[in-house]
């Protein structure tokens, strides 16, 4: 049977990871503390260190740049497809008439 999965929310993450940066206690007790992983402890304080103001979006949100960026490669993908629609109609009209 599968094991249910724990959500916390950014705040909930946020907050252990200061906990850890700033207590001095070591990662294993902190994480034991607030009955999580370890592994989930360090991994919430790399995302942290990385960008902080915008680390722990949530669940289907993107960062900023992220979304962005993502936003650009969608519209890029539809330019090309008309790109290519405009070279195929280009090539049948450009066809000498019988």
């Amino acid at each position: 049977m599968l094991e249910q999965r724990n959500k916390y929310d950014r705040e909930f993450k946020i907050e252990a990871v200061r906990l850890l940066l700033e207590s001095g206690k070591k990662s294993k007790e902190i994480a034991e503390d607030l009955g999580i992983s370890r592994d989930n402890l360090l991994r919430w304080r790399r995302e942290f260190e990385r960008d902080s103001e915008h680390s722990f979006p949530g669940k289907g949100k993107m960062k900023p740049q992220d979304e962005e960026l993502f936003n650009l490669m969608k519209e890029l993908a539809t330019v090309k497809q008309e790109r290519d629609i405009l070279k195929k109609a280009l090539a049948i009209f450009s066809r000498p008439q019988r």
